[in-house]
């Protein structure tokens, strides 16, 4: 009996799984902003012109917003697991062959593959999750992989910059890129698309997880409902928008506002941008697990979803507006913080909602969700730009993204992680009779006829 209470405990596989896509997160999001730290070096080197800058910046951001459907339904269709694979090597080639680019088309071209990569990554890796995570669970896987790719964005810039002060912005790039194809291999040895696919996992786990035999091999042979999709996802995409529109301002605009409208310095500005998006890492982990903890609290799966999504709008709200108006420029960090801090609690629960109500679809469902923020990114940064030049204020700006949390507020009111697709198959199944959906009391009524009219495709009835 002492032997075995001495036994250390066993990692669960389902937490190893979490461990390997959190990684995914922290190298992908790295991946993705290295460019922005490296881009002024790039720009002297090669001679670029601030449009031509523009244009490598840009070219990732609308395959990005393309491939958030198509990246969740070939996930759906053909399993995570093949389907991550193929995207990660897209964006870890296109990362390492940067550290070889010549020309801006070629800086271009690299920049749109990457965008191929990572615009499918997050939903294929929301739909791995379908099989791997219990309900009361999800919040958190959620919360702690996107809390890395924040922690990506926030070391970023020192990472980036240590490795160029020793060996030049392409070894950055080409040490990244090789990181991510080490990452695939990875992948490719601890992740199963099921439970009953893995020879790690255990009965006891299986259970705790709530997977039942052939569910993964079932889900293949449905064909995607797209009307219903969008019917319950719709709302989620628009306040996901909501929340992108204010994230792309931190990841866009945040420095410059730092710079040229509080007046710090750059040894100030590496710090001060720094703790608005660390805050962010802590708001990630806290949202998920926030929610998670309501529900096993309550019961009430809405209930848990909507009211961390109304919380984090509303606090992101609540100090982004006396950030406008403070004139001490530290206190105006410390509410930016505050107010990304809040902003981010909501971020899991929007990813973790296509698990809720899309199930085995949730590869499609995270898709259309998150294409509210691809959306958002190729139009924030722009109007925002448009209206700093027009008014010579942030503060404008600041009010119309303050504004957005607000309706995104109040649409969260309305989002029903309960109307599920499963739920709605499952209803349409009981209700269809063996004869296409008639009444069980019309099938054995004696003396009735089924026929169809040859011209008509509904049924009539004769005696």
């Amino acid at each position: 009996m002492e032997q075995q209470a001495t036994q250390p405990r066993r990692v669960k596989t389902r937490h190893i799984i979490l461990a390997v896509m959190c990684l995914m997160y922290f190298i992908s999001y790295i991946d993705r902003v290295n460019i922005a730290v490296a881009g002024p070096i790039i720009r002297h080197e090669m001679g670029l012109t601030s449009g031509q800058l523009g244009l490598v910046f840009s070219a990732f951001a609308y395959p990005y917003a393309v491939m958030q459907i198509v990246g969740g339904w070939l996930a759906d269709r053909y399993g995570p697991k093949r389907v991550l694979t193929v995207l990660s090597l897209i964006w870890g080639v296109a990362t390492l062959a940067t550290g070889f680019a010549g020309s801006v088309a070629m800086l271009v071209g690299l920049r749109f593959m990457l965008g191929v990569g990572e615009g499918g990554a997050f939903p294929t890796a929301t739909r791995a999750f379908t099989y791997w995570m219990p309900v009361a669970e999800r919040g958190f896987a959620q919360g702690i992989t996107h809390s890395f790719a924040r922690l990506g964005g926030a070391v970023t810039p020192p990472l980036v910059l240590a490795v160029v002060a020793t060996g030049g912005w392409r070894d950055a790039f080409i040490l990244l890129g090789i990181a991510s194809l080490a990452w695939t291999v990875l992948y490719l040895f601890v992740f199963t698309n099921s439970p009953e696919q893995h020879r790690r996992i255990t009965p006891q786990e299986t259970a705790e997880i709530g997977y039942h035999v052939g569910d993964c091999d079932r889900a293949k042979h449905c064909a995607t409902p797209w009307r219903k999709l969008m019917h319950r996802m719709w709302l989620v995409t628009f306040v996901d928008f909501c929340y992108g529109w204010l994230l792309w301002v931190y990841l866009t605009w945040l420095p410059s506002y730092l710079k040229e409208s509080r007046g710090f310095d750059l040894k100030q500005l590496a710090l001060f941008t720094a703790l608005p998006l660390l805050a962010g890492v802590i708001g990630d982990t806290l949202g998920g697990t926030l929610s998670d903890k309501i529900f096993k609290m309550t019961g009430r799966l809405r209930f848990a979803r909507c009211s961390v999504l109304v919380v984090g709008l509303g606090g992101s709200l609540a100090f982004l507006m006396p950030m406008v108006s403070t004139a001490n420029p530290v206190t105006a960090v410390l509410f930016l913080s505050a107010s990304f801090f809040f902003l981010e609690i909501t971020n899991p629960v929007l990813w973790t909602l296509p698990l809720d109500i899309a199930g085995k679809y949730a590869g499609t469902a995270g898709g259309m969700m998150n294409t509210g923020f691809g959306v958002a990114g190729m139009v924030s940064p722009v109007v925002f730009g448009y209206l700093i030049e027009t008014t010579g204020s942030y503060n404008v700006p600041f009010t119309i993204s303050a504004c957005l949390l607000a309706v995104g507020m109040v649409a969260a009111l309305f989002i029903n992680p309960l109307n599920t697709v499963d739920a709605d198959e499952d209803r349409e199944r009981t209700e269809a009779g063996s004869l296409g959906g008639i009444p069980a009391f019309l099938q054995s009524a004696p003396g009735l006829r089924l026929e169809r009219h040859h011209l008509r495709r509904p049924l009539r009835w004769r005696k």
